[in-house]
């Protein structure tokens, strides 16, 4: 069995699965299209391995951008459901795609906790079909700085459609939307408080909305309060998000969900935002690359000198401690 069904990094099978591949036949085993060489390399980037640039530089010829369509709601909407059901109607219309489910870590092991990945065990077989769940890696927005590298690297694989599912909604879960062309936001009838929404920010992010579990008692009153919280957006807002009513255990409303995300995108390109999004993306994760590098250089001169560490500990200025070791990469 290949391994286009991949666990997080700290399991077992995933070890015995990379161990088997050497760093140094990663990037022809990679053109080759050995799915393989694609989880070690998505591993790599997990454990922020500089040597990943070299094959992120060595594929830009053929690197391509995939659509992206991350999809985001409280626990219990059926977002594993429903992108289950997404997967298989790409299936069906011959593109391949690829899921990176963001799970929590575990507190213990740094893992990914797996969740309801497995609701999706019937694509695993299916070689056009990669899934990976990834650890949020203690990222405030719950996507971790190694989605977007993940998300080149399917692309130069030649996946077609790159889906994110994320942890639950939140504050700090709407980060969805900086990554993903089109966010879809999964509600249900039967979480209780309608104005949980505006709350979490969601009329912001939604680029679509999606009731799901529609044969449910409720559904129609959801979809009615979310016509009449969008009547408050501003005016002169271009795109409208739609409102749509699935049932993803049944298949229902699937082929209307997709068409939505395709209607999205052709308002993307048609008006040019999509290229002002795209080099809003890259400035976005530029600054947090560097803040990543200047964050390690920090904590690697405060282990290394043991007298910098004492002072700040004795004087306590974390900010003038900071600048001084930065100012450092200045006058190199």
């Amino acid at each position: 069995m290949d391994w286009w069904w991949c666990w997080d990094t700290t399991s077992p099978y995933a070890s015995w699965a990379s161990s088997e591949l050497n760093d140094s036949d990663l990037e022809s085993r990679f053109r080759s299209g050995d799915v393989r060489a694609l989880a070690r390399a998505i591993s790599m980037v997990e454990r922020r391995d500089p040597s990943v640039r070299v094959l992120e530089e060595s594929l830009r010829a053929q690197r391509r951008a995939p659509g992206v369509v991350g999809f985001t709601g409280a626990p219990g909407t059926g977002k594993s459901t429903l992108v289950d059901g997404v997967v298989a109607l790409l299936r069906k219309k011959s593109s391949s795609v690829a899921v990176l489910a963001t799970d929590p870590n575990s507190p213990f092991t740094g893992g990914a906790i797996l969740g309801d990945r497995i609701r999706m065990q019937r694509h695993a077989l299916d070689p056009k079909v990669f899934i990976r769940s990834m650890g949020a890696r203690g990222h405030l927005g719950g996507l971790s700085l190694a989605t977007r590298e993940a998300i080149r690297l399917l692309g130069a694989f030649g996946f077609d459609e790159v889906i994110l599912e994320t942890v639950g909604v939140g504050q700090s879960e709407l980060e969805v939307a900086a990554v993903a062309g089109t966010t879809v936001v999964v509600l249900t009838p039967n979480l209780g408080d309608g104005v949980q929404m505006i709350k979490a920010g969601i009329l912001e992010i939604a680029d679509i909305f999606v009731v799901n579990k529609a044969d449910l008692d409720g559904h129609v009153r959801v979809m009615t309060e979310l016509r009449s919280m969008l009547s408050l957006a501003p005016r002169g807002q271009i795109w409208k998000p739609p409102i749509l009513a699935t049932v993803a255990a049944k298949q229902e409303g699937i082929e209307e969900l997709w068409a939505a995300v395709l209607a999205h995108r052709d308002h993307l390109e048609s008006s040019g935002r999509a290229r002002e999004l795209a080099e809003q993306r890259l400035k976005d994760e530029t600054g947090e690359v560097a803040a990543e590098i200047a964050r390690n250089r920090v904590r690697r001169a405060l282990d290394e000198e043991p007298a910098l560490a004492e002072r700040l500990l004795d004087e306590g200025t974390p900010y003038n401690t900071a600048e001084e070791i930065l100012d450092r990469g200045r006058q190199i």
